[in-house]
């Protein structure tokens, strides 16, 4: 982990800063009140496969159930928002889910439909309108089928679910959809995260000078620790623990997928997962009854963008957004990683948590803070653009049953660990209102170079492999002498075996013309 100083300021000096638990409470100041979660097991019957915006209603009763006033709570939301779902691309998705729950009129939000940010992004914006005293209650939710979606098709099952309008809008959208990468990472096949995050990683071990089995290891050995978390957590898709070498070893059930990953230290989107959130004004809590001990209030808020397109960010193993996020929300909250009792980092891979570990401080081999609070993206379950609705859910809960005046932390991040959006919770109130925080990023970006013969040195690779095991191809990021970064690919087999060992990142290679590449002699 790299030293504090410079990036967190005062905070370099290493002291621990005593969150305050402050006596009175802004009236203004948002408070989640409200928390539903619903898991669709893979046992569950065809008949109760509903569409997901009948999930996404369930969860929000369940929520309002969770903060005691029920339907009265509901009835008097400002805004119904929800991350899109891939199971059932609507444009509106909210609309639909507002007219389940009888909730005619009340404007609809959503997040962006390429956006794992999106749930963490929509509780900042709404909860800084709570802040200002533009808004008493907001709806957050989402939902993801794609278990339901692969079901019905193997089994020649028609849903029956209500046909998507993809073209519909929102009253407010969140973000604009663009697509995660550049054509130079198209061209070598680099077309999707299980792609980009090994590039990660690998760039991550370089740079720490680990070996392949350590680094194997190390992230095989904290996926271990996220599985204890789901083996407890009652709405996980895979509530099992695994050992470190059952993760990081390849078998039948646990083939390998991209250099240095496994099957299970993917993500799994191959589920039915439905998470609500109701978030409301302190005011509003109070004059509902809601007992103080549902309540967590919001502190603060961050989110930032890294250069768009991994093959142009200067360094690979460092997020300079999570960064500038990191310290926003520190200096905001007169806080400090060692603050931070309940944590929930976005973890579709391991590279994501080492990536926001590293920006925000926080050790990733704390046995008292295993860094979520769900049990991970593999675990728990990856649903779509709506887990970090999840992993705030399950942070709220930690800090209801942990100790008064504990601090808590949700991360979320799209495409290719390239948009962040953060939140700090907790139970006691914040000693300073509620903001959102968008702080400047530097967006100095690497040039790619075109195509041709030339000599690099190996920065990060990965190797692709087919179902049975057997390498597909190898992509290749390597650095000319004069500072560009140059994309290759091989499916050569000696050459695919090679950038799996040591010693590889680092060499020389060679490139051609033809965006193919072969080890120096």
């Amino acid at each position: 982990m790299r030293t504090l100083s410079p990036r967190f300021g005062s905070l370099a000096s290493g002291r621990l800063c005593e969150h305050r638990v402050v006596a009175s409470f802004d009236p203004d100041a948002p408070v989640l009140v409200g928390v539903g979660e619903l898991t669709r097991g893979p046992k569950t019957e065809p008949s109760e496969l509903t569409e997901p915006a009948e999930m996404m209603a369930s969860v929000l009763r369940l929520a309002a159930e969770d903060a005691g006033p029920g339907e009265r709570l509901l009835r008097r939301a400002g805004v119904l928002a929800a991350a899109p779902t891939i199971a059932w691309g609507d444009g509106d998705p909210a609309r639909r889910v507002g007219d389940l729950l009888g909730l005619d009129g009340v404007p609809s939000m959503r997040s962006s439909m390429q956006g794992g940010n999106g749930p963490q992004l929509l509780v900042n914006r709404l909860a800084e309108r709570i802040q200002a005293g533009e808004l008493d209650v907001a709806l957050i939710c989402g939902a993801e089928a794609v278990r339901s979606i692969t079901t019905a098709r193997k089994s020649g099952i028609e849903l029956g679910w209500p046909a998507p309008e993809p073209e519909r809008a929102a009253d407010e959208v969140l973000e604009i959809s663009r697509a995660g990468g550049s054509e130079s990472e198209a061209a070598v096949a680099m077309i999707a995260p299980l792609m980009a995050y090994p590039l990660i990683e690998n760039a991550i071990r370089e740079a720490s000078g680990r070996t392949v089995a350590e680094q194997q290891m190390r992230i095989a050995s904290l996926w271990s620790r996220f599985s204890k978390v789901a083996a407890g957590n009652p709405y996980a898709w895979t509530p099992q623990r695994y050992s470190a070498s059952e993760l990081a070893e390849p078998s039948a059930e646990n083939r390998r997928v991209s250099f240095p990953y496994t099957k299970l230290l993917n993500a799994n989107i191959q589920v039915d997962q439905a998470a609500g959130l109701i978030l409301c004004s302190a005011a509003v809590a109070t004059g509902l009854g809601i007992d103080r001990d549902r309540w967590v209030f919001v502190h603060a808020g961050a989110q930032a963008t890294d250069v768009w397109n991994l093959s142009e960010r200067p360094s690979l193993d460092r997020s300079l957004a999570i960064e500038a996020c990191g310290q926003a929300l520190y200096e905001h909250t007169d806080a400090g990683p060692d603050d931070l009792r309940r944590i929930d980092l976005y973890s579709c891979f391991p590279a994501a948590v080492e990536l926001a570990a590293d920006a925000l401080g926080l050790p990733i081999d704390d046995p008292s803070r295993p860094l979520t609070e769900t049990g991970g993206l593999t675990f728990f379950g990856g649903p779509g653009n709506n887990y970090a609705t999840h992993g705030i859910a399950a942070v709220c809960r930690a800090l209801r049953e942990g100790e008064p005046g504990e601090l808590g932390l949700a991360t979320a991040l799209g495409w290719y660990a390239t948009k962040h959006a953060l939140g700090i919770y907790g139970t006691a109130p914040p000693a300073k209102p509620f903001a959102t925080h968008s702080p400047e990023v530097d967006q100095t970006i690497r040039l790619v170079a075109e195509p041709a013969e030339a000599d690099a040195r190996a920065e990060t690779c990965t190797v692709i492999y087919q179902r049975d095991g057997s390498p597909s191809y190898g992509i290749l990021f390597a650095l000319l002498d004069d500072g560009r970064r140059a994309l290759a690919q091989s499916t050569d087999p000696s050459t695919m075996e090679a950038m799996t060992t040591d010693g590889f990142l680092g060499s020389t290679v060679r490139l051609d013309a033809e965006r193919g590449f072969r080890p120096s002699p």
